[in-house]
């Protein structure tokens, strides 16, 4: 929803990532309230942050099979890499030595009844692929959903938290016809996909108004830049000085939570002599017949690696 600069990211999965800190004594003890929670009633803050922080044990420790029983079937992390399903995930764990991390700012949004949307803060130490880490620190979100009881991720997604540059103003158009109204947005339904890109189609008519109409009152944005709430995300879109028709949005995938919940993931590129890429994930709901964004989270592509140069040449 918002443009991103490029920077680097860390791969640090929430409900899905796991280390335990050396400097978090807590952190056993706190698993051993994470097993099986089997429950038709939805989970406490408290007991979502257990399965958090024992998420991230398991995946420091490198066991795939304790992981694998966090997510679910259909788990997805949005990362500075690309959107990653479960079983690219646990190949990841091999990458990554993580010898400390501090947990901040936990808080839980309900989504329905059988889904929840926990985002916190995190700054670490460690090294991927034997290169230091950036310590952060690093938004994360992670979805948790009830299946037969039992309540499992199946979204994840971080964004380092950094400041942005300004914007270049667009061209400016000479226009000889007159303004009009803003038009009537559109009736969204249950495909997300469709949804977000009635919400882009506002953006580029410059229907604030139009938009603001498609999100809850607890609509949440996380940019690298922040974290937004419903009239915060409209204004800084505002003021924002981009032309919508020099972003190509693709690689459209979604992901049903449940009858009333769904994810929609897509990358979007900025044209231009400095292209730049961004992955977006945005949480959709249906609240009294009609679906309404409740959630949106862009992270910044990582840059690419120099390349190497060729040793049989030199």
């Amino acid at each position: 929803m918002k443009k991103l600069l490029l920077l680097v990211s860390l791969l640090v999965l929430g409900a899905a990532c796991a280390t335990q800190p050396s400097g978090n004594s807590n952190l056993t003890a706190n698993m051993n309230k994470a097993g099986e929670m089997k429950s038709t009633a939805g989970p406490s803050e408290a007991d979502l942050i257990a399965k958090e922080k024992s998420a991230w044990d398991a995946f420091n420790k490198k066991d795939a099979e304790a992981f694998g029983k966090m997510v679910t079937a259909d788990y997805v992390e949005v990362l500075d890499r690309g959107v990653m399903d479960k079983a690219q995930s646990i190949a990841g764990m091999k990458d990554f030595e993580i010898t400390d991390v501090s947990f901040s700012d936990w808080k839980m949004t309900p989504i329905d009844k059988d889904a929840a949307l926990l985002t916190y803060k995190v700054t670490v130490k460690g090294k991927y692929k034997g290169e230091d880490l950036p310590p952060g620190p690093y938004y994360e979100a992670s979805a948790y959903v009830n299946r037969n009881g039992e309540w499992l991720a199946i979204y994840y997604q971080e964004t380092e938290s950094k400041k942005m540059e300004p914007m270049p103003a667009p061209a400016k158009k000479e226009s000889s016809s007159p303004a009009t109204a803003p038009a009537k947005p559109p009736e969204t339904g249950s495909d997300p996909i469709a949804n977000e890109k009635i919400v882009w189609d506002l953006f580029r008519a410059k229907n604030w108004d139009g938009f603001a109409s498609l999100l809850v009152p607890e609509f949440m944005e996380v940019e690298p830049d922040g974290v937004y709430d419903k009239s915060g995300s409209v204004k800084a879109l505002q003021g924002m000085p981009m032309d919508m028709s020099a972003f190509e949005l693709s690689d459209w995938k979604a992901l049903p939570f449940d009858d009333d919940a769904k994810l929609v993931t897509y990358t979007v590129m900025m044209k231009g002599p400095k292209p730049e890429k961004d992955y977006h994930a945005t949480i959709w709901v249906k609240r009294d017949g009609k679906w309404l964004g409740l959630y949106h989270q862009g992270t910044p592509a990582a840059a690419a690696a120099p390349a190497k140069p060729d040793e049989k040449k030199m």
